[in-house]
């Protein structure tokens, strides 16, 4: 790992996008799936997000530093909920098929491409599903959510509570994220 190459500007903004993007599609998905699950609380929080956060960022860091994929929560596991799988033995026991297919992956490669379209198609439903969450009286809340759910990840929720004078409702990490890349496109 060359740490003291990652240390310029160019690659500090690429640096600082994919975390952002880690951490909106981590967080995106454990509020997902924890509705699914029903374990939100009362106001719609996820208790022990930080937590969550935590567990998967180390995670991401030691699936990298082994050379691995990273190693996050997905959507997916949204199905696993549907179906009744609500604790950490069903984690387990997809383990324990996952080193399984290890010595089973040649015979996956019989099964054609388009075999596996209706499983991603029910994943992209599960994931559409969580828009009802979404606030779809207050424009400030539902316009931002769309253009995110359909464009990238960007500081796009800004510009609606800005032109609404909504100041107190923006959140610092937010505010410096925004600022940043709006820096970035202005001097790169």
């Amino acid at each position: 790992m060359n740490l003291a190459g990652a240390l310029n500007l160019s690659l500090i903004v690429i640096v600082l996008t994919l975390l952002l993007v880690t951490i909106l599609d981590t967080a995106g998905t454990l509020i997902g799936v924890a509705r699914q699950a029903e374990m939100l609380d009362s106001e719609g929080r996820l208790p022990r997000l930080r937590q969550a956060l935590l567990a998967d960022s180390g995670a991401a860091m030691l699936g990298a530093a082994l050379g691995t994929w990273t190693t996050t929560a997905y959507i997916e596991s949204a199905a696993g909920m549907e179906e009744g799988g609500r604790t950490g033995l069903t984690a387990l026991v997809v383990a324990a098929f996952f080193l399984l297919s290890l010595f089973l992956a040649p015979l996956a490669q019989t099964v054609p491409l388009y075999a596996t379209a209706p499983a991603l198609i029910f994943v992209a439903c599960l994931m559409a599903a969580n828009l009802g969450a979404i606030k779809w009286e207050d424009a400030t809340e539902y316009i931002p959510a769309l253009i995110t759910a359909l464009l990238m990840p960007s500081p796009i929720r800004l510009l609606p509570a800005v032109f609404a004078g909504r100041f107190r409702e923006i959140n610092a990490a937010v505010a410096v994220i925004a600022a940043a890349f709006l820096l970035t496109l202005i001097f790169a």
